[in-house]
């Protein structure tokens, strides 16, 4: 019997790199395989899963990098994504390499802190934290100019021809013309990264379930002493194209600056 592989990430990696040489062949661009897959091959590794057999293409998908072995097949300027093909399948397939980060040389806007002391006590990650803090410090409402209200988190439903999803919070908007909005978010914390698949699900899932509305598709995301970089994204060609970024730092009312507070009217 072959020793188990110790630690989740590389758990996750000999089973991700073991069915991608299952199917892959030179010049493949995409292919497809069952999520059965997941635990045969954990089976004959030796590997134990979590109850939760859809962690292994989460964590692979948004928190660590592809197997080295995998990556090594990429062609220059392409990456490899592993995207939902249906109920119980995934999809290997080859985009433009993609990967959005906040801009270092963006002006941070300084927001009177709201959330409550009991929340930052209690938030159990940093998803959820995020979530909450955006929530309460109504960051939405301040990015786009909507009056937004949020609909429900961790809102797990089905989109045709991707299978289930996951939206980590719907929102829904009004503006001063009384246009209504469905804003779906994703937030990352820590290792977490802003990638095609889960925009695109988010915007796929609009499109299906809202027909006509207008998707202001959002990510939030940390950064580093807790300001939080807001992105809209939006799809173009395949790839996800950033429409508007802006960084904001949340203080104690008694800490804002009164002049940046005037100058930001201009």
């Amino acid at each position: 019997m072959a020793k188990p592989t110790s630690s989740k990430e590389n758990r996750y990696k000999a089973l991700i790199e073991g069915i991608f040489f299952d199917h892959w062949r030179k010049g493949a661009t995409e292919f497809e395989f069952e999520r059965v897959e997941i635990k045969r091959k954990a089976d004959k590794l030796n590997i134990v899963l979590p109850d939760n057999i859809g962690d292994v293409i989460y964590s692979i998908r948004y928190r660590s990098p592809l197997p080295t072995k995998v990556l090594g097949t990429q062609p220059k300027g392409q990456e490899w994504i592993i995207e939902g093909a249906g109920r119980s399948r995934y999809r290997f397939k080859l985009v433009s390499a993609t990967r959005i980060k906040p801009r270092a040389d963006l002006v941070r806007t300084a927001i009177p802190d709201a959330t409550p002391e009991l929340i930052r006590a209690y938030a159990l990650d940093d998803e959820q934290a995020l979530l909450a803090i955006v929530r309460y410090n109504r960051l939405i409402d301040t990015f786009l100019g909507l009056t937004t209200y949020s609909l429900q988190n961790h809102l797990r439903t089905t989109v045709k021809g991707i299978g289930q999803i996951e939206i980590d919070e719907l929102y829904v908007g009004i503006d001063k013309h009384g246009c209504h909005y469905i804003i779906p978010v994703q937030a990352k914390g820590g290792k977490d990264q802003i990638g095609v698949v889960q925009t695109t699900q988010d915007i796929k899932f609009v499109e299906q379930k809202f027909p006509g509305m207008r998707c202001r598709a959002i990510s939030a995301q940390f950064m580093d002493g807790g300001a939080v970089a807001l992105f809209e994204l939006t799809l173009k060609g395949g790839q996800v194209k950033v429409v508007d970024e802006r960084h904001y730092e949340l203080v104690p009312a008694d800490q804002l600056d009164q002049k940046a507070i005037r100058n930001y009217r201009t």
